[in-house]
């Protein structure tokens, strides 16, 4: 009977585990909806049909707002307010189709997408002096993993206006200066190096820039906030 019982427990246990950590996937997956829906979706569509499908630029940056144009209007409609991510992957496409019409010089070309980035890394910045901070989005899920006395913590450290809430204004500001900066040394590189060479440098800038900025975030701001968080809830 000890046995049994034994077994029972440890069948429980697991069971709770496992329900625990599929429960804290879904949550997670539930706040990285927007950012996915609203800024990976559009992103990766633009590539997708510019450069896997050779679609024009133009029709390119149209079809890839077809959703974040669908979300602020939603959000318009149903919400009474708008998408901030969504209503940004909109306008950075309205500027692209903008470029895209006086873009005959090739090194024009080259500089149009860095003139969405720019205008991409102005909004985020824009944000965090607004008090709304864009890139949270992304970070939330990242620091609360989904879980619910995380998720408690992060608004209860946030609403105290110290330490924890300067850190997520940071996470914006490095991400706001490293797509500005990126964008400006695309358009300088675009006018002064060859075009062959701007062709592929372009991306590896856009890489490199990224890459960076990830992994500098994560160690001065991520991490931080992960571990005040997880000393909250006396993990």
């Amino acid at each position: 009977m000890s046995q049994l019982a034994t077994t029972a427990t440890a069948t429980d246990t697991s069971a709770t585990a496992t329900n625990t950590g599929t429960s804290a996937r879904q949550s997670r997956w539930e706040s990285l909806q927007p950012l996915v829906l609203d800024a990976v979706v559009p992103t990766a569509s633009y590539y997708l049909l510019s450069k896997g499908f050779g679609m024009s630029t133009m029709a390119a940056l149209a079809w890839s707002s077809v959703v974040p144009a669908g979300r602020t209007l939603w959000s318009l409609v149903k919400e009474r307010r708008a998408n901030g991510l969504a209503a940004l992957i909109l306008t950075a496409n309205v500027v692209g189709l903008l470029l895209s019409l006086v873009a005959g010089d090739p090194r024009l070309m080259l500089a149009k997408d860095s003139g969405i980035t720019a205008t991409i890394g102005i909004a985020v910045l824009v944000s965090v002096f607004a008090g709304r901070p864009m890139m949270t989005a992304g970070l939330k899920p990242w620091v609360t993993k989904g879980n619910p006395a995380r998720t408690a913590v992060w608004d209860r450290l946030i609403a105290e206006r110290g330490q924890f809430a300067r850190l997520e204004r940071t996470f914006s500001v490095m991400w706001g200066v490293a797509l500005f900066g990126e964008a400006v040394v695309r358009v300088v590189g675009a006018y002064t190096l060859p075009i062959d060479t701007m062709v592929w440098l372009s991306g590896a800038i856009a890489a490199v820039t990224i890459t960076a900025t990830v992994l500098v975030s994560g160690g001065r701001v991520v991490d931080p906030m992960e571990k005040m968080v997880s000393r909250k809830l006396g993990e």
